[in-house]
């Protein structure tokens, strides 16, 4: 398990882990793309898929062009181009631009798709219940539902001020990274990975091994952002949410109804 916040992130490739952990299994990292910067993405044996945090970029690959833009990460719908192993990108800045970039080994054949806001799974979770303290925005990207040909997952999650995310608590089987951002740079909250707690800050990221629960906690006056990418074990793709068992009665029907507690 790993927690770091990053330090100041620069023009160029900023790594957050790599496929090596066994926390992670994946290679992800950041491009801060200053205007008129071009560059090419693809690996021989890897598929990606590329998000767009903020900025304008143009994407060429496989002979489609593609302009997306993106104000910010908590007001936005995300744009997510995923691509096939050998498969190359071209990513252009047409204004300063950061781009996070999700990788792992796959040499499955399939086709390049751009996933837009359109087509962008987005609920309100936890709304209305427990006194609306678990209330949050979920976005779901891609998964095995709607990918099942990819061994990554990756969604991200808006989470109001003062409220908890990954809630109920829960685990799975396959190793997790949450990269997380805030409203403001001052902002902070807490991660709670099994028996562990840790602070969480701007720019800071924590890999999560199977099987650890993992709830989030977001400090009042501050949104919390984070992006959620799962690597898929052969065999055993990430579907669902196992809840932990003390904590299942928060699901029990008679709680939703009344789960107010004033």
């Amino acid at each position: 398990m790993h927690y770091r916040k990053l330090d100041e992130i620069n023009d160029g490739y900023t790594k957050i882990t790599d496929a090596t952990n066994v926390n992670s299994l994946m290679n992800i990292g950041i491009h801060i793309l200053p205007e008129g910067k071009e560059i090419e993405l693809g690996e021989e044996a890897e598929e990606q898929a590329i998000l767009l945090l903020e900025g304008t970029i143009r994407l060429k690959w496989n002979g489609h062009i593609q302009e997306v833009s993106r104000k910010s990460v908590f007001e936005e719908l995300p744009w997510c181009l995923h691509v096939p192993h050998s498969v190359k990108v071209q990513v252009s800045a047409l204004e300063a631009s950061e781009v996070l970039v999700q990788s792992t080994e796959n040499m499955l054949d399939f086709d390049a798709k751009l996933y837009g806001p359109d087509e962008c799974e987005s609920t309100t979770a936890g709304e209305g219940v427990w006194d609306g303290t678990a209330q949050r925005v979920i976005r779901r990207i891609f998964d095995y539902e709607n990918a099942s040909h990819s061994n990554l997952v990756i969604g991200e999650v808006i989470s109001c001020p003062g409220r908890w995310s990954s809630y109920p608590p829960h685990h799975h089987d396959q190793p997790e990274v949450y990269y997380y951002r805030f409203d403001k740079p001052q902002g902070f909250g807490c991660a709670m990975i099994g028996s562990n707690a840790y602070r969480i800050e701007h720019n800071s990221y924590i890999e999560i091994p199977g099987n650890l629960d993992h709830p989030q906690a977001t400090a009042p006056g501050y949104a919390m952002y984070f992006c959620w990418m799962i690597r898929n074990i052969e065999n055993n793709p990430w579907t669902e949410r196992i809840f932990e068992d003390e904590h299942k009665w928060l699901l029990e029907p008679t709680v939703i109804k009344n789960s107010s507690y004033k």
